[in-house]
């Protein structure tokens, strides 16, 4: 079967058949005939429509990602808000912390450090921030100045909450048996930076960065690659700082898979806070793919490998 193509379809034939009959020619410039003024202006309609229709079907093509995105994202605050309206957040049981010592620390998902285990998890996050200031974030600065096409975004965020360093400081403690400071020193994600890339250059953009960050000295100790995943959109890496072992993550985003990532991370964390049942995990699942799945992949993303090559995609 032959393709109807835009520009053929309603034009008139080349057969001289279609075409209204030129009077003899007398060697005199003649004036056109009516069938023939009404035949050129036909055609001349004719093809102001059909550039109008490939102008229109670009213009959609084009825009269809961004389009699709904006949709997506009224969308998805629709849903976010039918989540809170089925499981208001001040609904959920509160941890009681009207008995706990001074200077101890729990969290209102009920995760709980004495007060000697907080105070040590304090001094360590203090240091944490030495490092940052001093060696790590004028290192990423330095590596954002050398590509205009890219930069840092979130950057004010780029210390973890207190809090959720010490959620995760306890699951290490309680689940894997690690001292404070041993669970502290493991953390990936205490220091996070993202870099944002525009579609067209992210491929090219996420590799060389990768080198620039080597360069400076830095061990690259995992990347996981997740375009591939159905909830979650970008490539994390997770990186340490060789004189004092510092452990920090950075993330490498387009802008629509970074405003993705904010979107889903209210669902994200509640996920991980183990407190949700069946049914509220799987309406959280759904969000975060319904979320996902209109993120455009940016030429070759999903091919960058994984370091180790082992690791499988994941958030």
């Amino acid at each position: 079967m032959g393709i109807d193509r835009p520009d053929d379809a309603d034009l008139p034939s080349g057969n001289s058949g279609d075409r209204p009959s030129a009077p003899p020619n007398d060697g005199q410039q003649s004036a056109p005939s009516h069938a023939e003024t009404r035949y050129r202006e036909e055609y001349y309609s004719v093809a102001l429509r059909t550039q109008e229709q490939r102008a229109t079907t670009r213009a959609r093509q084009e825009a269809s990602p961004s389009d699709s995105w904006t949709e997506t994202k009224n969308l998805a605050v629709w849903m976010w808000g039918e989540y809170h309206r089925r499981w208001p957040p001040e609904e959920r049981p509160q941890p009681d912390r009207s008995t706990d010592p001074p200077g101890s620390w729990r969290s209102d998902s009920n995760r709980y450090l004495d007060s000697s285990t907080n105070a040590q998890i304090e001094a360590e996050c203090d240091r944490i921030v030495e490092r940052e200031q001093e060696k790590i974030s004028p290192a990423m600065r330095d590596i954002e100045s050398q590509d205009s096409t890219r930069h840092l975004v979130g950057f004010e965020h780029r210390r973890k909450d207190r809090d959720r360093i010490k959620e995760k400081v306890y699951d290490d403690i309680d689940l894997l048996g690690r001292s404070p400071r041993e669970a502290i020193s493991v953390l990936p994600d205490a220091i996070r930076y993202t870099f944002q890339y525009d579609e067209a250059h992210y491929t090219q953009g996420v590799l060389t960065d990768v080198m620039r960050i080597r360069e400076q000295g830095f061990r690259l100790e995992k990347l996981k690659n997740s375009w591939s995943n159905d909830e979650y959109k970008g490539i994390n890496s997770q990186w340490i700082e060789p004189s004092t072992g510092q452990r920090f993550e950075l993330q490498f985003h387009t802008r629509i898979s970074f405003e993705a990532k904010q979107i889903t991370h209210s669902s994200y964390e509640r996920l991980r806070s183990h407190q949700a049942d069946a049914f509220e995990e799987m309406v959280l699942h759904a969000f975060q793919r319904t979320v996902a799945t209109v993120v455009p992949i940016p030429p070759g993303a999903a091919d960058i490998p994984n370091y180790p090559e082992r690791e499988q995609s994941a958030r």
